[in-house]
């Protein structure tokens, strides 16, 4: 996943993937490696606020 992938539209993309399941002991989600609260902000954040969540992801999916 790029840590700044950007639409047509220049909008930054959502890094959902449609593989939507909670991880009860990460409480983050397997698809995507988002919290609920960053899943539930997405659409309201700034593209500032969305590279950082972006940039967090990286070191999410290279936990055990």
């Amino acid at each position: 996943m790029s840590v700044d992938t950007v639409s047509q539209s220049g909008e930054i993309t959502s890094p959902c993937n449609n593989v939507c399941k909670m991880n009860p002991d990460t409480a983050l989600c397997e698809g995507c490696w988002r919290t609920l609260d960053e899943i539930a902000a997405w659409s309201g954040m700034s593209p500032e606020e969305k590279r950082a969540v972006l940039a967090r992801l990286a070191g999410r999916r290279a936990r055990p």
